[in-house]
């Protein structure tokens, strides 16, 4: 062990003299809020993902729990690790996120969703500051951003980022509910930081906005609800229950976290760092309707959007159109019958039903039944 590593009594290696450089380090690479933690696992990190998974309340995400027992606990991820530091990057927004669900002709794109996909810029620095740990120690180091079997909430609030609020995100006393998460993993024993304590208090506003009732109590979410789940994860139709309440949300949903109060006490951070793009804050659905797979890769270039492909992102965008109760619309929605894609012309389907008279939907129901192929576009036809 490296000799700038000092050992405590009981033979346990205890806080590097570096510490307070790799924090440092961290916040000048763009990190905000930088934690220390030890590797056990946080408490009722088993149970509650047991009891999540047994619910069925992760919907079709299976790797939740192909992997369980190592995203309930760190060392069985990575037996040789002994701390892990959590880094939380300011996201928060410049403006109101929720003005535009009042602009029926134009697109909501989730906050963190507006600029480069967050993992890759939060790996890039990841990677940097665990460089220098191994740097400094030259003991093993492994990064993680949230696409591995982490559970990097509960390891934020044991390391005092912040605590799990009642809509399940972590929220900060400094940055609100607006942090990107990632944690470093080290063979150094750190000296760990002390752990944060919910201050969630009665408020349930983050409960009783969500337009689906996405939470069946607090502290819970069943994702199958969740917009953000529906909208991203889901590769089907959207479920009939869920269209009208997802308003024009096309990619995520930004409810449960901006009206969570301690957003009043949260620095303005994405629009600084994180390169928010002026064209994908309130983009026009009509625009949106008529990309083509080349379009879309192009507005979408190393935006998370474009992980979704184009077909369930142009699911998403009809649907709103649908929701918009604007007949302009009707157009780039008739032109998404001819659409490849069968789940794209069912939601054209089902936006047009919502926008037409009943002749004109019948005329059009008449020319384009008789040649539809796909059960479940012939299915939203005949609803």
């Amino acid at each position: 062990m490296p000799s700038s590593i000092s050992k405590s009594p009981s033979g346990r290696a205890t806080e590097p003299t570096f510490k307070d450089e790799i924090k440092a380090f961290a916040l000048g690479e763009g990190f905000d809020v930088v934690r220390f933690t030890d590797a056990e696992a946080a408490p009722r990190n088993q149970e509650g993902l047991e009891a999540y998974l047994s619910a069925g309340h992760h919907g079709a995400m299976d790797w939740m729990e192909t992997r369980k027992t190592e995203r309930a606990d760190p060392v069985t991820l990575w037996p040789e690790a002994r701390s892990v530091i959590v880094l939380g990057m300011n996201y928060g927004p410049g403006c109101d996120p929720l003005a535009v669900l009042g602009e029926k002709d134009k697109a909501a794109i989730s906050v963190y969703a507006q600029g480069d996909d967050y993992h890759d810029v939060v790996k890039k620095k990841l990677k940097a500051v665990a460089g220098r740990i191994y740097e400094k120690s030259k003991m093993p180091v492994k990064v993680f951003v949230d696409t591995a079997p982490v559970m990097e909430k509960p390891l934020a609030q044991k390391a005092g980022l912040g605590w799990q609020g009642k809509h399940t995100n972590l929220v900060s006393r400094e940055f609100g509910s607006w942090l990107f998460l990632g944690s470093i993993f080290t063979a150094v024993a750190f000296a760990p930081d002390h752990p944060e304590s919910d201050h969630c208090g009665r408020c349930r506003a983050c409960l009783d906005i969500c337009p689906t009732a996405a939470f069946p109590a607090p502290y819970r979410l069943d994702a199958r609800r969740c917009i953000s789940y529906l909208t991203i994860e889901n590769k089907g139709p959207i479920p009939r229950e869920f269209r009208a309440a997802m308003g024009n949300r096309i990619y995520g949903c930004d409810d449960c976290l901006a009206v969570c109060p301690w957003n009043k006490f949260a620095q303005k951070g994405r629009d600084m760092k994180l390169g928010a793009r002026e064209e994908l804050r309130a983009p026009d659905l009509a625009m949106l309707a008529r990309l083509d797979d080349a379009g879309f890769r192009t507005l979408f270039r190393k935006s998370p959007v474009k992980r979704i492909g184009r077909d369930r992102f142009l699911r998403n965008v009809l649907i709103a159109i649908g929701n918009s109760g604007d007949a302009d619309l009707a157009a780039p929605a008739r032109h998404s019958l001819e659409d490849p894609s069968a789940l794209v012309r069912g939601a054209a389907v089902w936006a047009l039903r919502r926008l037409l008279a009943d002749a004109d939907f019948s005329a059009l129901s008449r020319r384009h039944l008789p040649c539809e192929g796909d059960d479940a576009v012939r299915a939203e036809w005949q609803a």
